[in-house]
């Protein structure tokens, strides 16, 4: 048998236990409503040579494709940690760019419920600072909840499509760094998984 590629060795490490990357620790294992979820891949995100935030993406089983994340009926969750600071407002701008250019038009009318509801969270956030944290979950029977430092700052939205929305910003079509794209999916080669 012949060595496995990249993208599969940085999966089984991530199914395997707790990955770093550029100092964050991403565990292998988190609960999400009650379920254990497993890390798929984590990576960075970066905007020319600038780091953003990390990324880690949790589900019940490994998955290599949005569709396959999406038909998941259980619970979900992306986890960012801040590389430097950035402004709320910025931040809600470019989540909202990211989900009009990965969904059809009128996916995206169906989550202005949804997107509103970030908007307005990071609008009174102000600014997010290098080392803090936000989630975005999938929580079964509630819907998406969104917590900054581990407290959740909105009320579950209830429609599916907006979690799907939401995970199209880094895995979608038009994704924000393709490089992460392929590290959340467990693609990436180890050494950029681990961002040495």
């Amino acid at each position: 048998m012949g060595a496995w590629p990249n993208w599969a060795l940085a999966q089984a490490t991530a199914a395997a236990g707790a990955i770093d990357v550029a100092g964050v620790r991403y565990e292998g294992t988190t609960v999400v409503g009650g379920r254990t979820l497993v890390l798929n891949g984590a990576g960075m995100r970066y905007k020319a040579i600038f780091k953003v935030y990390t990324a880690g993406l949790y589900l019940q089983a490994a998955a290599t494709t949005l569709a396959a994340i999406q038909a998941m009926t259980g619970p979900k969750r992306m986890h960012i940690v801040m590389q430097r600071d950035i402004d709320g407002n910025e931040l809600g701008k470019l989540f909202t760019k990211g989900i009009e250019k990965n969904v059809t038009p009128d996916t995206f009318a169906r989550t202005i419920p949804g997107t509103l509801k970030m908007a307005e969270l990071f609008a009174r956030r102000k600014r997010l600072a290098q080392g803090e944290s936000f989630s975005v979950d999938w929580v079964p029977n509630s819907g998406t909840v969104i917590r900054v430092n581990g407290k959740a700052e909105t009320e579950p939205v209830p429609e599916p499509e907006f979690y799907s929305a939401m995970l199209s910003i880094w895995l979608g079509k038009s994704p924000a760094d393709d490089a992460l794209k392929e590290a959340l999916l467990g693609q990436a080669p180890v050494s950029r998984v681990f961002g040495q």
